[in-house]
């Protein structure tokens, strides 16, 4: 049975797609079977694996709203072990349906049920919001991954999302823990960055992880081409980064 972990923070412009992919890819680099959900209605997770979710009604929308079985909307993406359910713009509308639908908070719980025994990691690529879609990915999952970027508002904007983690845990899902907080888009030259980093550590000490994302070209052209960084440029400081990320989180799940 597959771990499933979300990405999530409400905070647009942290990082969060950048990991799924780039976490997701790692992994499957190492020949772990691994499903990437794009449950955000932007899809760049899609784009960004070279994904075209408008192009066919095969995306999670589907799963979502209409019940179809979400084995039928997996695509291949350039790695053998790495497979994705994409997103298009109908998501954007679902955050209204799925209010009248029955059993809405656990939509995606049973959706993924249907194919957990075919992964050994599930990640979910969340919306940059607190919506249902995020609600959804919060039930379903075992554990959240928080990309957080080094300024000092994404301190302000994680106080929130714990708090949402608290009561989502309380309320729908007990099983649910933080899997760990990442730092990304670290800028050694800015004083403000080390000011994060040990703010965080000092709050969060045994919840962080010691990988740090740096900030990279490489990593912001990636999506472009629409690729994971360790296919575009293996030797750059991001797809090394993201290849340690992988290692620190196999070997914290070895632990448990």
């Amino acid at each position: 049975m597959s771990r499933i972990v979300a990405i999530a923070n409400q905070k647009g412009g942290v990082g969060k797609t950048t990991t799924a992919i780039n976490l997701s890819s790692a992994l499957a680099a190492s020949e772990r079977k691994v499903l990437l959900v794009d449950l955000d209605p932007q899809a760049n997770a899609s784009s960004g694996l070279g994904v075209n979710g408008s192009a066919s009604n095969a995306n999670i929308y589907q799963a979502l709203i209409k019940d179809l079985n979400l084995s039928k909307m997996i695509c291949n993406t350039e790695l053998a072990s790495l497979k994705l359910v994409p997103s298009n713009e109908q998501l954007a509308g679902a955050e209204i349906e799925l209010v009248n639908l029955p059993n809405r908070e656990y939509r995606l719980q049973a959706a993924l049920n249907q194919v957990r025994d075919r992964f050994e990691f599930i990640f979910i690529d969340c919306p940059p919001s607190l919506s249902l879609l995020t609600v959804n990915a919060l039930v379903a999952a075992q554990a959240v991954i928080v990309p957080l970027q080094c300024e000092y508002y994404a301190l302000e904007g994680l106080g929130r999302l714990l708090r949402t983690v608290k009561l989502v845990k309380e309320r729908l899902n007990p099983g649910l823990r933080i899997e760990g907080i990442l730092l990304t888009m670290f800028d050694r030259r800015n004083n403000l960055s080390w000011q994060v980093v040990e703010e965080v550590k000092k709050h969060f000490p045994n919840q962080i992880y010691r990988t740090v994302i740096p900030r990279n070209v490489r990593l912001g052209e990636a999506p472009s081409f629409g690729r994971p960084v360790i296919l575009y440029d293996i030797n750059s400081p991001g797809a090394q980064s993201y290849l340690e990320l992988a290692r620190e989180f196999l070997s914290r799940k070895e632990k448990r």
